[in-house]
């Protein structure tokens, strides 16, 4: 075993100084982690037209450097790339589990739906990919941090049965100063804000999954499928099975209002 760890050791270093000796024929590849951090820096600003830019400029120094072979370095990079994303959704808080799932679910479509004659367009949607998932995760810049807390919770929870009287119980807050505070930061009840963020997260599963509407209905705890389709088409202006059949209809995102700074204030 220990002999041939030293010989796989000794293949990488051999490959890497006859990359070393040869990388400076190759035009461009010395600033491909700096484009890589701006790009990182783009999608995490939810700026995907720049993003889009970057990661075709990082493709062009990897067509530069593999000539025929840039589409499966491309896949492979791509790999890489989702799992970079991941792991700094984890640093901006997002659960492990969804990280990741995140990850997963991006190399699963990198390996099996990405089409070598595609490869440009699959980027672009790579980073609409991105960009519509981080904005779901888009921290809050509320006045109030109880309020950003408790936004931030519903979106790590939303698939559990969420309650203003579970939600005031976990902040250790009366039901009624939470229904204040939210409404008066957010503009919205926190009952809407809990059906908002319901229906926005049932459209991925309705457009992406074969679940019937009455279990995604149930997965949300509405109280029934009516009530779910009632709910559904306030937001969106259509049905459920509507937006399941017509695929042109685009996904209903709520807008959290804009603040410029944050101040901590006491309860």
């Amino acid at each position: 075993m220990q002999l041939h760890q030293q010989s796989i050791s000794e293949t990488i270093s051999k490959r890497y100084f006859q990359e070393i000796d040869s990388i400076n024929q190759y035009t461009g590849v010395e600033e491909f982690f700096t484009i890589e951090s701006r790009l990182l820096f783009e999608i995490f600003h939810l700026e995907a037209d720049k993003a889009k830019k970057s990661l075709h400029e990082l493709i062009d120094i990897l067509s530069i450097r593999f000539g025929k072979q840039v589409i499966k370095e491309v896949r492979n990079y791509f790999m890489t790339l989702s799992s970079i994303v991941a792991r700094k959704l984890m640093e901006n808080q997002v659960p492990s589990k969804k990280a990741f799932a995140f990850n997963v679910a991006c190399i699963d479509m990198i390996q099996n739906k990405m089409k070598d004659a595609e490869f440009l367009q699959f980027a672009d949607e790579l980073i609409d990919f991105y960009v519509s998932f981080i904005a779901d995760r888009k921290q809050p810049t509320f006045r109030h941090q109880t309020v950003n807390k408790v936004i931030m919770y519903i979106n790590d929870e939303l698939e559990n049965d969420l309650t203003v009287e579970s939600i005031a119980q976990k902040f250790h807050i009366s039901t009624s100063h939470l229904s204040r505070i939210f409404r008066e930061h957010v503009g919205i009840t926190l009952v809407e804000y809990l059906n908002v963020r319901r229906v926005e997260e049932s459209q991925y599963y309705l457009r992406h999954t074969n679940k019937s509407i009455t279990s995604i209905s149930e997965q949300f705890h509405f109280c029934n499928q009516s009530y779910f389709t009632r709910i559904f088409k306030k937001y969106t202006g259509v049905t459920p099975k509507h937006f399941r059949d017509e695929l042109h209809h685009e996904f209903f995102r709520f807008e959290l209002p804009e603040t410029a700074n944050v101040e901590k204030e006491k309860l």
